[in-house]
């Protein structure tokens, strides 16, 4: 069909037909140029998307404003005294219908932003799915639920960081596995940030499991068949013999905006057969692969929730929050029975529990700090019996700094690090012998804690870290905060992941070495913020981006 109407193409005739005119008269004349008809655009290509596309709910066109002129009835000046009353009486009660209609719209928008505290079954929370889609996420959870994944935790004598001959063995021996890793998938797994991720234990497959910042979990099989790949927004080019994978996307916090952005991810420590997700919708949630349902396991009033961690045995969890608490959770007990403790006067950014002594767990804060502590000390503060406060299970921080000061008290916080600046995460390693904390003082730092330091029963000596490297951390406003992620897998030499703003994903030893630095620039042009790696499978990452795509780097034979 022309792009031109028959008005403009006579136009065109009659131009050129004077032109000619002119020409044979020899007379110059300031004729308009002939236009010249624009190429169609091509259509550019779509990003590469996981076989399970994500459908966009349409928002309803915006109501159309009327005046209050317009809107009165038109009024019969010669109409009878009946009638008039028959026609107030019609534009009351249509008055009140308006009204009632009006404050029923307020309270549904009311409860659409508040968090949901019932269980949710998997076709609550994926809405978005097809039924075919659907039956092949349960499919999924089934194949998952058949073996038994328990979180696998090192030997803290089997290897200690020294300069000698084995670790130079072990640190070679990585960067073999490591170095080579390339691209092998990637797939547009949400339409949002990617905010935190975990790698499912399962060695047969790559099943990793993004949080969002709008508050859905996608699970991304991400070298599940597919039947075409096509080309990114965000990135230069896809490669013909890439995947893209499968996934499937859950809205599991709610509502369904920044609001809700899941913090952070665990499975099941006991049989990876469910996972912990936490929010700042306040709220604590478990996904069970094996029913489906998602249930609330604890919740807060108004408190962003910022990180959770479990201990081996899976009964307990500890929670941080923005408030500066930490919270024990026992799970084997009612949630009523949850102890409150205040250990910062600002946001506790990352918890994290020691996998060999679980009785040690490392709080980041906001203040500067990145604290240690023993939580047998914390949980034989005396529970306030007489009233005085309004939850005797809460202990805010002038009981904390009281206790701390206290003869029973000592031994409780076995130690304390000043950072230059916010800490934004720290975390042990899964032999329960190092730390990696990252700061926006743009500097990554290590500490070991081998020996008989963690059998004392007294304050750790202070310490100065054992490694201090450079690292970008400015991050800005719109892509997620770097997060230095050891790799759960105890079989090789301590080393961890974090992104880089030069869009490269950065593997370091545990001694702060440079193991791997995996880019590629014919396909990722954005920042790999978020990073996670396989808990059985050393040769296996994991990043995200801001715009919701996510990358599997392998071996190139993979």
């Amino acid at each position: 069909m022309s792009d031109y109407s028959d008005y403009e193409l006579e136009r065109e005739a009659n131009i050129a037909k004077n032109r000619a005119l002119l020409a044979t008269l020899d007379v110059t004349a300031d004729l308009p140029p002939p236009k010249k008809r624009e190429k169609t655009a091509q259509p550019t290509a779509k990003p590469v998307q996981a076989a399970n596309k994500t459908k966009r709910e349409k928002q309803a066109p915006p109501p159309v404003r009327q005046s209050v002129r317009l809107r009165k009835p038109v009024v019969d000046p010669n109409e009878s005294v009946a009638k008039k009353r028959k026609r107030e009486k019609e534009e009351e009660e249509r008055r009140a219908m308006e009204e009632e209609e009006r404050l029923e719209a307020e309270e549904k928008a009311r409860q659409v932003k508040k968090p949901r505290h019932y269980d949710l079954d998997l076709q609550d929370v994926a809405q978005e799915l097809e039924p075919n889609e659907l039956s092949s996420l349960r499919s999924t959870f089934t194949t998952a639920v058949q073996t038994v994944y328990p979180k696998r935790v090192g030997d803290p004598d089997d290897l200690v960081i020294e300069e000698n001959a084995k670790e130079k063995a072990a640190v070679a021996e990585l960067r073999e596995k490591l170095g080579n890793l390339k691209v092998v998938s990637r797939a547009k797994v949400t339409q949002e940030r990617v905010y935190s991720a975990a790698y499912h234990p399962d060695p047969t497959k790559d099943l990793i499991f993004f949080g969002d910042n709008h508050g859905a979990l996608s699970i991304w099989d991400a070298r599940a068949p597919t039947e075409d790949v096509t080309d990114a927004d965000d990135d230069v080019s896809a490669a013909a013999d890439e995947t893209a994978g499968t996934s499937w996307r859950m809205q599991l916090h709610w509502p369904a905006s920044s609001r809700s952005s899941i913090t952070s991810i665990k499975f099941d420590p006991v049989d990876a057969h469910s996972v912990f997700t936490s929010a700042y919708d306040c709220t604590v949630r478990k996904l069970s692969f094996t029913s489906g349902i998602s249930t609330e396991v604890f919740s807060m009033d108004d408190t962003l929730i910022t990180c959770i961690d479990l201990p081996a045995a899976g009964n307990e969890l500890w929670i941080s929050d923005a408030a500066g608490g930490l919270t024990h959770l026992d799970l084997r007990e009612d949630r009523s029975k949850a102890r409150w403790y205040q250990v910062s006067d600002k946001k506790v950014g990352t918890v994290s529990i020691n996998p060999t002594a679980p009785h040690y767990l490392v709080a980041a804060s906001n203040s500067h700090a990145m604290r240690l502590w023993d939580t047998r000390k914390l949980r034989d503060i005396e529970v306030d019996t007489d009233g005085e406060r309004e939850n005797p299970n809460d202990f805010d921080q002038d009981i904390i700094t009281d206790y701390l000061g206290s003869p029973k008290g000592k031994g409780c916080l076995r130690a304390e690090w000043r950072h230059g600046k916010s800490v934004s995460s720290a975390y042990w390693d899964p032999k329960g012998k190092y730390i990696v904390s990252t700061c926006y003082d743009d500097l990554i730092r290590s500490w070991d804690f081998s020996g008989s330091i963690l059998k004392s029963n007294t304050t750790f000596p202070s310490s100065r870290p054992f490694s201090q490297l450079r690292h970008d951390c400015q991050t800005g406003r719109w892509v997620t905060v770097f997060k230095a992620q050891w790799s759960p897998n105890p079989d090789y030499y301590p080393h961890f992941t974090i992104g880089n703003m030069k869009r490269s994903l950065d593997i370091y030893s545990g001694r702060g070495e440079l193991v791997a630095r995996l880019a590629d620039p014919t396909k990722i042009s954005a920042v790999q913020a978020v990073t996670c790696s396989h808990p059985s499978v050393v040769d296996r990452v994991a990043s995200g981006n801001a715009s919701g795509r996510c990358v599997l780097w392998g071996p190139p034979n993979l």
